[in-house]
């Protein structure tokens, strides 16, 4: 059985529904389909300050049926496969969707496979993540009583890409309110090179990390968690550049095995997990050999380089800046007006989108960093707001924001594409 849309749309995300409701909102009569099976929506941003007892995980989800726009079709289902030269979707359950345009918004999974011993930590609990139970992150956090706390992050791109670190500010800052500061090793081990890529952000972190006598370990990239013996170990990401950091008495019972890797013991690891896009979609055209899998679009325009009736949204699109839902809320607009546009005369617009993110950059409770950023990570700080706020700066009011402020603009604005 095959049923024809104007416009599918893959993912009942952030990225899938602000755009179709943008889309709704300017073409009041196309029919529109969007693929999910997913029961809930989340607000997954709300789960860096769940994991830090500073908000409510049953806030952050509602029911999938409250955010589908009125008037679209939700087809509760997963997709199988994409036919984008015959302008078709195949899904499990529900048969076939041809469709005038698509937008592919499926997200970004999470790998808990793709790190030896990473499964078992996070079932045996001594493993926790913000990414896949920020309450078990919370009853961790509680329960640590001193050691080693590490916090680390995978070799792959991931969604918000600043949460590894937040979450680590954060139980800091809880471990020295409950006196087990004193006692306690806080490492923050990155693949990277910097705590932060633009330099006017990475400036204020690097002093956060100072002040809270962080271990900062960069060019360390995961490779096994050994759970019986609560042992991380890393390979050095970039040989030559990180020489000599393991010292005899530097308190961590860090240990070197052969030229290149290292092994650090720890009471408590926190871990970003590998993340990927959709196999479904590395599997289709639409990642059209791009490195990764991800959809292969325009980076301003976001229209799929091979099929011109094809854009995408979110995570899963190959674009060179971080993976948000502030990115989104940008990407959005650009979308929704190319679909319109398609669908109206077959050409898109003049719209362009020019990279633009944003972390909040959560330094401890009360306090937040507000890094927005563009494409080759060129600081792009919101004119109205730079006024008041130096968000380069830890500000109260960025907290304000983050906690309440960003969650009411999600579900009320965003949801309703309304920005």
């Amino acid at each position: 059985m095959s049923k024809h849309y104007n416009v599918v749309v893959i993912g009942a995300g952030t990225g899938g529904i602000m755009t179709a409701a943008q889309i709704k909102n300017q073409k009041r009569d196309a029919s529109i389909a969007i693929i999910d099976p997913a029961e809930t929506h989340y607000y997954q941003p709300a789960w860096t300050l769940v994991g830090a007892g500073a908000y409510d995980y049953n806030k952050t989800g509602r029911p999938m049926s409250s955010v589908i726009p009125k008037g679209c079709d939700w087809v509760k289902d997963a997709v199988t496969t994409i036919d984008a030269d015959n302008s078709k979707v195949n899904t499990a359950n529900s048969g076939e969707l041809s469709y005038d345009v698509l937008v592919a918004a499926p997200g970004i999974q999470i790998d808990v496979d793709g790190i030896p011993g990473l499964k078992e930590g996070l079932e045996a609990g001594v493993v926790c993540s913000n990414y896949t139970d920020p309450k078990k992150t919370w009853e961790l956090v509680q329960k640590f009583k001193g050691g080693n706390a590490v916090f680390t992050q995978p070799t792959t791109p991931i969604k918000c890409g600043g949460a590894p670190q937040k979450i680590m500010y954060l139980a800091d800052d809880h471990w020295a309110k409950t006196g087990v500061k004193s006692d306690t090793n806080v490492i923050f081990a990155t693949p990277g090179s910097v705590i932060f890529g633009v330099p006017d952000f990475a400036k204020t972190l690097t002093k956060v990390l100072q002040r809270k006598n962080i271990h900062f370990k960069p060019f360390y990239a995961i490779s096994k968690i050994d759970v019986a013996n609560k042992e991380v170990h890393f390979t050095n990401a970039k040989p030559g550049e990180n020489d000599c950091v393991v010292n005899e008495g530097n308190g961590l019972s860090e240990r070197t095995e052969g030229d290149s890797a290292y092994v650090i013991p720890f009471d408590l690891l926190h871990l970003a997990p590998p993340q990927s896009a959709p196999d479904f979609i590395k599997n289709s055209p639409l990642s059209n050999g791009t490195p990764g899998g991800w959809i292969d679009v325009d980076i301003n325009t976001l229209q799929h380089n091979k099929y011109p009736n094809v854009f995408a949204v979110g995570d899963a699109a190959a674009l060179p800046t971080a993976k948000t839902g502030a990115a989104i809320r940008k990407q959005a607009p650009v979308v929704a007006g190319n679909v319109v546009a398609m669908l109206n005369s077959n050409k898109i617009t003049d719209a362009q989108y020019e990279g633009y993110s944003s972390c909040p950059l959560v330094t401890g409770y009360g306090k937040m960093v507000l890094a927005e950023f563009k494409y080759n990570n060129v600081r792009d700080s919101d004119p109205f707001l730079s006024k008041f706020v130096d968000t380069t700066k830890e500000n109260y009011s960025m907290w304000i924001l983050k906690k309440f402020g960003l969650p009411y603009m999600y579900w009320n604005r965003m949801m309703k594409g309304k920005m």
